[in-house]
């Protein structure tokens, strides 16, 4: 059975015209586009889009549904003030001048088409209603291609709808750079809505490197060889150079009118070569730029006046625009002031053409042209250097090619680049072109020959496909491994059910207030630099801290300062760097770290860390007791990851050579800390701190930990985890840090026998002398020395089902569960906090009525 495509463009390859009140007479295109999308192999192909018409009423709308199902098209039908609004408006008054590197209209065009904003909510509106008449079609399985600027926000509702759908997006267009794009208001907007495609394609890698540079900069997401990961989710992002039906071509060569048009145009022309431009009338097409360096060319070669003509096709669009008259007006002054200047009473060198031709007499006039002109400011892909090429099979004629259009990158090694705007420079092009040796000829044009029949457009287009069925399969093996989210109930219902509970929550991106960016790529730097507490977090924390069966750790590579000034006034553990440090908020520091911890490498670090804030922007590093951490986040994106590999190199071959350190990289960032120093190594010996302190009897049955933690950290949630077998031990290396071995699949094991119940753990609780309140409560002491390295996890007596780790918006971890985003912790924890208050206040009722019981 054929896989079904939904092709969805903004316009239908069809012209529809209305013969009465449910008679409509239809012609569709015969476009190579329109062949490729509707003829790929082993699917079955449909077209949705907007008719070009106002069709108000229900009988004329179910009269050309009938009529278009034929052509197997299905229409959306807009209002007029939708087209108006969204298509006039947005589409051709802001998208694509912007994405044409036009910029942004100035006042006087921006006020004939209203704003920005009504005209982007109309944008959203039409979408959302080609996004209706898909749901309408749509059948599981199907593959639904998007097409071009026009549906930016179609992804997103397609998503919205039903996320597995297979969706890829396509742009027909050039993709500006970052700084270009950054421009338009609604930036981020767009970006998140094509990055909900599994597939989003271009004509040219320069195309896609410029998307995937303005999801970093303006978005401040990943940007990966594949694509764009925003989150553990990846959508592909590659280059897909479009061509044509050129075996359309070839036949029509063969045609009795073509060749009469042929030997008409070789006795019209005899004797003179050819040049030949054909371009929609438009400021991107470079016609002016063409017609002024043709002058130059004669200007400087007074021998070829009357022995070349340059035909210019220049096929009008947009007449009713005032920049479009202008241009017009501007085409016709040049050519007449030329032909003036070099035409003879016989002759002219330039023939002028506002029209279109006819796809036979096109084919003719290719057929016969010895040079084509393409000087395009800015363009896509620019087929007609294509089709010039698929109709040169024995001519062989010279193709000279602006850099600035997508074909350059496919033709460029047979064709003549040129930058349109150096009129001298494609003068002197022409020149070359019309004295070239037949045999570097015959080389260039056989290059170029080979791609475009070889490159043809139905390859593209299943090509295309292909790649999209093959992402979102390889998407589905990903997200098998994406944890679930935290089944919160579970998690709650458990918590309250247990007798002795340990929270380890971590600080960054867990228990901060989040700080609006406003669009801004990171945010408000200095906000996002200063470390606050979620203010909807003081009343939930305090109700937990409060318990007295519950034990909360925050646990941070922070420094001390930030977590005392956030956290001094709970009743909580607080670790900070890593571990390194720890206290209960009512006493006193004291460190974990191991004894002969060597810091001879903390002065030369510190040296290369400051250089690099020096030489890159916007950067900044904290320095710790234990650590030194670079972050970049703030910086450009791509000269930030430059400079972080250079210090990479730094380090590596000067001050850590030799040095007991690890080198953590998270995405913005580089740590130098000591070596085996993590969250999870030292969590052993904070639950042993904590277990003296306060005297703990009952064994913990109840573990949660939440952490926006760094990869290296992670440690810490398979430690906990009762579902690690016990083959492979957690064993204190040489420097008194904890190891954890690694089991056959890669993933670290704790260590820790399930086999061992409550009894065999609590004996040694039990025996475990008390400390003075001095030995517990000097800053910078350490553990007591009888404390056994393994002391911390023996008061654990965890089940599977009680023991819940989850990352916060780090989908690729060792986690068992996942939270989103900070918010999602705060909603949580405040959740957990409602439901234990609830919970030992039914208790303290029920303890009250035994009481009056026994009275």
């Amino acid at each position: 059975m054929k896989q079904r495509l939904l092709v969805v463009a903004n316009r239908l390859p069809v012209s529809a015209n209305r013969r009465g009140e449910d008679q409509w007479s239809l012609e569709i295109s015969a476009g190579g586009l329109v062949s490729a999308l509707l003829g790929v192999k082993d699917v079955d192909a449909k077209w949705i889009g907007w008719a070009g018409v106002n069709v108000p009423d229900e009988v004329g709308q179910r009269a050309l549904t009938r009529a278009l199902a034929e052509k197997r098209c299905i229409p959306v039908f807009l209002d007029e003030e939708i087209v108006h609004q969204y298509y006039n408006g947005y589409c051709n008054n802001i998208l694509w001048p912007l994405f044409h590197y036009l910029g942004l209209p100035q006042e006087d065009r921006l006020a004939t088409t209203r704003n920005f904003e009504s005209q982007f909510n109309a944008y959203k509106r039409a979408n959302q209603m080609f996004a209706d008449v898909v749901y309408q079609h749509y059948k599981e399985g199907d593959v639904i291609w998007c097409h071009d600027y026009h549906l930016m926000f179609l992804p997103k509702c397609l998503k919205d709808h039903d996320i597995n759908m297979k969706v890829g997006w396509f742009l027909h267009t050039p993709f500006p750079s970052s700084e270009i794009y950054r421009t338009l208001p609604s930036r981020s907007e767009l970006l998140r809505s094509v990055l909900c495609a599994d597939l989003v394609g271009f004509h040219t890698y320069d195309y896609a490197r410029h998307f995937v540079s303005a999801c970093t900069r303006i978005l401040g997401l990943e940007g990966t060889p594949e694509g764009v990961e925003d989150q553990g989710r990846l959508t592909r992002v590659a280059a897909f150079p479009i061509g044509i039906d050129s075996e359309r071509f070839k036949r029509a060569l063969e045609l009795p009118a073509v060749k009469r048009h042929i030997t008409e145009l070789t006795q019209r022309f005899d004797g003179r070569k050819v040049m030949l431009g054909v371009d929609r009338l438009d400021m991107i097409k470079g016609i002016p730029q063409k017609i002024l360096a043709f002058e130059k060319f004669l200007e400087e070669n007074h021998e070829w006046n009357d022995k070349v003509v340059l035909l210019q096709i220049a096929v009008p669009t947009r007449t009713d625009v005032p920049e479009y008259q202008k241009l017009t007006s501007q085409v016709h002054e040049i050519v007449g002031r030329i032909n003036g200047r070099f035409g003879t009473l016989t002759a002219v060198p330039i023939h002028h053409l506002d029209r279109s031709l006819d796809f036979h007499a096109l084919c003719a006039l290719y057929a016969v042209t010895d040079v084509a002109l393409v000087t395009s400011l800015r363009d896509g892909m620019n087929l007609v250097s294509y089709e010039y090429v698929a109709c040169q099979g024995s001519k062989k004629g010279v193709l000279i090619l602006s850099e600035f259009a997508g074909a350059a990158q496919s033709l460029g090694a047979g064709a003549i680049l040129v930058n349109p705007w150096n009129i001298t420079e494609v003068a002197d092009s022409i020149k070359h072109a019309l004295t070239m040796s037949s045999d570097e000829r015959e080389k260039r044009h056989r290059h170029n020959y080979a791609h475009v029949t070889t490159h043809t457009a139905q390859d593209w287009a299943e090509t295309f496909v292909c790649e999209l069925n093959e992402t979102v399969a390889e998407a589905q093996l990903r997200t098998r491994q994406v944890p679930p989210d935290l089944p919160s109930q579970a998690a709650i219902q458990q918590y309250l059910h247990s007798k002795n509970r340990l929270l380890i929550l971590g600080f960054n991106s867990t228990l901060t207030e989040p700080v609006e960016s406003s669009g801004r790529r990171g945010g408000d730097q200095i906000k996002e630099m200063e470390l606050k507490l979620h203010p909807e977090l003081k009343g939930p924390l305090r109700a937990l801290c409060e318990d007295e069966h519950t034990t909360v750790i925050v646990l941070s590579g922070s420094d001390r300062s930030v977590l005392d000034e956030n956290f001094g006034e709970f009743n909580m553990w607080l670790a900070a760097e890593h571990g390194m440090f720890l206290r209960p908020t009512n006493g006193e520091w004291m460190t974990t770290m191991p004894e002969h911890l060597n810091m001879d490498w903390v002065d030369s670090v510190k040296n290369v860390f400051e250089y690099f804030t020096e030489r890159t922007p916007r950067s900044h590093f904290e320095h710790r007791e234990t650590s030194f951490v670079w972050n970049y986040k703030y910086a450009d994106v791509e000269f930030g990851r430059l400079q972080a590999r250079d210090m990479l190199q730094h380090l590596w071959t000067g001050p850590i050579s030799n040095a007991a350190v690890d080198v953590v990289q998270g995405s913005r960032s580089v740590e130098v800390r000591s070596v085996g120093v993590t969250k999870g190594a030292a969590i052993d010996r904070i639950l042993g701190e904590i277990v003296h302190s306060k005297s703990m009897i009952t064994p913990i049955d109840y573990v949660l930990c939440i952490g926006h933690f760094l990869g290296k950290d992670e440690d810490i949630y398979v430690f906990f985890d009762p579902e690690y077998p016990s083959e492979s031990k957690v064993k204190p290396d040489s420097s008194g840090s904890v190891s954890l071995d690694r089991r056959p699949n890669g993933r670290p094991s704790n260590g820790r026998s399930n086999s061992r119940n409550s009894q065999s753990r609590t004996p040694k609780a039990q025996a475990a002398p008390e400390r003075s309140s001095s030995s517990s409560s000097s800053s910078q002491g350490t553990p007591n020395s009888h404390h056994d390295w393994r002391e911390g996890s023996s008061v654990l007596d965890l089940k599977g089902e009680n023991y819940f780790s989850c990352a916060v918006g780090r989908k690729r971890s060792n986690a068992r569960y996942l939270l989103n985003s900070s918010e999602e912790v705060v909603s949580f924890l405040k959740e957990m906090a409602d439901a234990t208050a609830a919970h030992n206040g039914f208790q303290s009722t029920t303890a009250d009525y035994m009481f009056l019981d026994r009275q």
